[in-house]
């Protein structure tokens, strides 16, 4: 059909049947935007195939905003479950190369055949880059040819039946992942006392440090019926009535500071105002509370931060992100100012800046091509490493100047919902195209052999992320991910959950298991 020869046309052909083909259940379970490469590889196996050139596009695309997303939590879960993380992708990498191994030594498989199995069954290009240099035989291209496909399914089929295969349910388990997040991040709350302790009476805020002491904001004093907001020169009276907000420990220590709760309400000053306002001048961005100074400017307070669902107490140290939400205390006078010192554009929340997004890819591309050479190893991030790396550093950073490297959550899933489609119906088409010929050319044997490093690696750390590591089940999704260096794997764990405990786990595992396979490699191809 000559429309299918049409690179376009075959692609979101590939793409629409993918997507119908999402939607079906079966027992509960669909394959959702996974479904694609399943699509592609059939297109690919009666020879339409998609150009690698939208393959590689819709890679940096996936991966550069995935390490946008998660370059916060990532750098936070390498300070708590970095190491755990990293043990697990060395427990699955060794096991992988252990099955090699004995591949190798029972059935006498040509060692570089086996090499090329291993990379090609955890999907790693930068692997198979290490297998040919260092193997100087063409055989590693074919045992990774032959690996892949299986890599490429076995890998989706894992992630998405996992749950499944050890009973957990993913509701639970993200409620368990936001139970835990609200641990770290308190839920907000809001509570009014009455001045009743002597030893503060008499003494202003600015003296008795109250922020410091229980690290509450005190957002409105109450004296002889008038309420104000207070500044640190406010004076404290017995009888009078604050409204304090804090987490649930803040508000303890401001009862034991200040005095006992009370359900009386404060009234709202018809001259004052309490309002949410959106962080979108970059201008701000980066600068802590401290530094924009506001009380004493404007006599305003910001009493709570909204981040990315997430309440965060403020504290003159906060550092504010594009996208915040603040809740902020102010006379109705001061407010407008106050709104546009940050921005408080909604369309312009809503808008997504290109620059960054090309800056970052092509500092990535840049990076990943930077090769280390130490004696007879040599080492390089590739294409996806260098983007990843480039992406979690410049989420880290967050702004250069005038460039927010950060994006909007509506921007950042249309980015990556893009080219993860695109390297989902690439990467299929281009496996579907080598299926039946290897298998006539090679038989079964290499085929099952590449199936078996592929799934008994992951279902063995899969039983020593659960019950040794007791990880949750999400981040053990993108740990298995990260392990195999499996971006469909990502994909399919991606469309499981509304969470990111997958990506962050993803995201600290990746680099890890990337240098440990071409060490690996390295290994295998000198001792045998």
């Amino acid at each position: 059909m000559e429309l299918l020869s049409n690179s376009y046309f075959a692609l979101f052909l590939i793409v629409a049947l993918g997507f119908i083909l999402g939607r079906i259940k079966i027992f509960g379970l669909s394959l959702d935007v996974s479904a694609v490469i399943f699509i592609a590889l059939i297109f690919g196996h009666y020879g339409i195939v998609i150009p690698k050139d939208f393959q590689n596009l819709g890679l940096v695309l996936f991966i550069f905003t995935i390490g946008i997303q998660a370059g916060p939590g990532f750098f936070e879960s390498f300070k708590k479950e970095g190491r755990q993380l990293a043990s697990f992708a060395t427990v699955l990498i060794v096991i992988a190369a252990a099955f090699t191994v004995l591949i190798v030594s029972v059935f006498k498989i040509d060692k570089n055949i086996a090499i090329g199995l291993l990379t090609g069954a955890l999907t790693s290009t930068p692997g198979l880059a290490a297998a040919i240099d260092y193997t100087n035989s063409p055989l590693a291209s074919i045992g990774y040819g032959v690996g892949y496909p299986f890599g490429v399914i076995g890998v989706i089929l894992f992630i998405r039946f996992l749950p499944r295969i050890l009973n957990i349910s993913l509701k639970k388990s993200e409620e368990e992942f936001n139970s835990k997040i609200k641990e770290e991040f308190p839920e907000i709350n809001r509570r009014n006392f009455f001045v009743e302790n002597e030893n503060i009476v008499g003494k202003t805020i600015g003296e008795l440090r109250i922020r410091f002491m229980t690290k509450a904001v005190v957002s409105r004093v109450v004296h002889k019926g008038i309420a104000v907001t207070p500044t640190p020169e406010t004076i404290l009276y017995k009888g009078d009535l604050i409204k304090a907000v804090g987490t649930e420990e803040a508000l303890k220590n401001v009862e034991l500071l200040i005095g006992q709760p009370t359900e009386e309400e404060i009234p709202l000053d018809p001259k004052y105002d309490v309002r949410g306002v959106l962080v979108t001048n970059k201008e701000v961005v980066n600068k802590t509370i401290g530094q924009i100074n506001l009380l004493y400017t404007y006599n305003a307070t910001i009493t709570r931060i909204r981040r990315s669902g997430i309440n965060i107490s403020p504290s003159p140290g906060s550092k504010l992100q594009f996208g915040d939400k603040l809740i902020i205390a102010s006379s109705k006078a001061n407010m407008e100012m106050v709104a546009k010192i940050f921005g408080d554009d909604q369309k312009r929340l809503s808008d997504t800046d290109i620059l960054p997004v090309a800056l970052g890819i092509i500092l990535g591309v840049l990076v990943g091509k930077i090769g280390l050479n130490m004696g007879s190893f040599s080492f390089s991030l590739g294409l996806t490493g260098g983007v990843l790396v480039i992406a979690l550093a410049l989420s880290r950073i967050g702004k250069t100047g005038p460039v927010i490297w950060t994006m909007s959550g509506a921007a950042n899933q249309l980015l990556r919902q893009f080219g993860l489609i695109l390297f989902l119906a690439a990467v299929g088409s281009d496996a579907g195209a080598e299926i039946v010929k290897t298998f006539n050319e090679y038989g079964i044997q290499l085929f099952l052999f590449g199936g078996i490093i592929t799934l008994f690696p992951m279902i063995i750390a899969a039983l020593v992320g659960k019950w040794f590591f007791k990880m949750n089940v999400l981040s053990l999704l993108g740990a298995i991910s990260g392990s195999m260096t499996s971006t469909p794997g990502l994909a399919a764990a991606d469309s499981m959950t509304e969470t990111n405990a997958h990506s962050i786990a993803y995201a600290t595992v990746y680099p890890v298991a990337m240098v440990l396979l071409i060490v690996v490699v390295q290994l295998i191809s000198l001792l045998l």
